[in-house]
């Protein structure tokens, strides 16, 4: 009798990135394609308008390149065939899948599962398994071999885009035909491989794009223009190429060629290179330079950002034209955990109080009434019937909870406040609790002799 192995989760391979370490993007890449394979890692914008076109996603959407506009292509894997074995000897090992196709990111790998069936008495022995030879750069590796069920990791990976002169293809990007063979196989596994090394980002494809000038089509974020035009925008009639001149470098009908910062090569802008190899200037027109931005400390954009096309873009938590303003409002907690004490708010790690409130959190307040100014009228008419508030007490001073001692010294620091009704001076404290705003008060006043 044979044993199966359930083989369900063929149809939802494993799958794994093999991530490179930290690497640089081809800033300067022109197209999508040329991008992508600078590094596993990095990204193509295919929003013409954007100041970056290639990097890692978390540069571009910094930089402010929408998500939508990103083209990341990962790799995929699927089982093109997966059939059972209803017959099994007890010299037959079933491999399951028969068929993968796989496209393939240069650098990035992908996995998937291969479960193998056998006869139930067949001892479990030492598998090997060996594949066909690959195309230079394609590894085939196993990993996680369990013996118990029989289960092989199988992972695949392409160091980069083949070359016309690789085996089993017509051209660098496959598809390559690899087999996995083992003596224990009643058949071999086969591999079909493709490696991604254009971007297939054209189903944004935009045609008579103004970004082209209206002359070519937008595709990937780049132009590919119609016949005669030419040029990165499509800016250059080459039929009327005798008659070029430097309208096309120029960013307006009165501005110099090229910005006044590089020289017009048949309708396009060279830029001057700079003394500083860090320094350049970049855009159609050269009107772009990535060190004509704010300095604050001497540093440009603070040492908080990087300047591109004269303008900074700030780290995280930093802000402000030159990424002087910091965003961390550690510096500005006050005591009772709030930000300025809730009086004012936290601008560049310091605190802007609103009047009267001043101090670094916003606890300071030189020209307010303190409890002993505030709750005094209503302590003299509640307690004595006297003062400014005799008359309306009862309306305006209600919510004292009054509590009379015999004497001043029954009180713990007491204000002492002469009443404006009699002149004669009385003690009291004011605390409070969640019943509302207690006042102990000594029940006899303190009256000068000379009154």
């Amino acid at each position: 009798m044979a044993v199966k192995l359930v083989c369900l989760f063929l149809l939802l391979p494993l799958l794994s990135s093999s991530q490179a370490g930290k690497q640089t993007c081809l800033k300067s890449a022109s197209t999508c394609s040329e991008c992508i394979l600078s590094g596993p890692q990095c990204v193509w914008c295919t929003d013409s308008r954007s100041k970056r076109r290639c990097d890692t996603s978390r540069a571009l959407r910094r930089a402010g390149c929408d998500v939508r506009h990103t083209f990341n292509p990962q790799g995929r894997v699927h089982v093109t065939r997966n059939e059972s074995s209803t017959v099994l000897t007890a010299e037959t090992v079933f491999p399951q899948p028969q068929q993968v196709t796989l496209h393939l990111r240069p650098s990035v790998s992908q996995s998937f599962p291969l479960y193998i069936t056998m006869a139930r008495d067949q001892p479990i022995t030492a598998l090997h398994m060996d594949t066909s030879p690959a195309p230079a750069g394609v590894n085939v590796t196993f990993s996680n071999i369990q013996h118990g069920n029989m289960l092989v990791e199988v992972n695949v990976e392409a160091a980069h885009c083949g070359t016309n002169d690789d085996i089993n293809q017509n051209n660098g990007t496959g598809p390559w035909s690899v087999h996995i063979t083992s003596r224990s196989f009643s058949q071999s596994v086969k591999l079909e491989i493709n490696v991604e090394c254009e971007c297939d980002c054209k189903g944004n494809r935009e045609e008579n794009s103004l970004a082209c000038n209206s002359h070519g089509a937008l595709a990937c974020g780049s132009c590919e223009c119609y016949q005669p035009y030419l040029g990165q925008h499509c800016q250059m009639d080459q039929e009327l190429s005798l008659r070029r001149d430097d309208s096309f470098c120029r960013e307006g009908p009165n501005a110099p060629p090229c910005s006044g910062r590089g020289t017009c090569d048949e309708g396009e802008c060279v830029c001057h290179g700079r003394a500083n190899p860090n320094e350049r200037y970049s855009g159609r027109f050269c009107e772009c330079s990535n060190f004509d931005c704010p300095y604050h400390n001497n540093r440009i954009c603070g040492g908080h950002g990087r300047c591109e096309c004269g303008q900074c873009v700030c780290d995280n938590d930093w802000t402000d034209d030159d990424c002087s303003c910091s965003t961390d409002a550690t510096s500005c907690m006050a005591s009772n955990q709030q930000v300025c004490h809730g009086r004012g708010v936290c601008l560049c790690g310091s605190c802007r109080c609103k009047p009267p409130y001043a101090g670094p959190t916003c606890e300071n307040c030189p020209t307010c009434m303190g409890p002993c100014q505030t709750h005094a009228d209503c302590v003299d008419c509640r307690a004595f019937g006297t003062g400014p508030k005799k008359d309306t007490c009862e309306a305006e001073c209600n919510y004292l909870i009054l509590t009379k001692v015999a004497s001043k010294v029954d009180i713990h620091a007491p204000c002492r406040m002469i009443s404006r009704g009699d002149s004669c001076y009385f003690y009291f404290s004011i605390s409070q609790s969640p019943a509302g705003t207690h006042c102990t008060v000594a029940q006899a006043k303190d009256c000068p002799q000379w009154k």
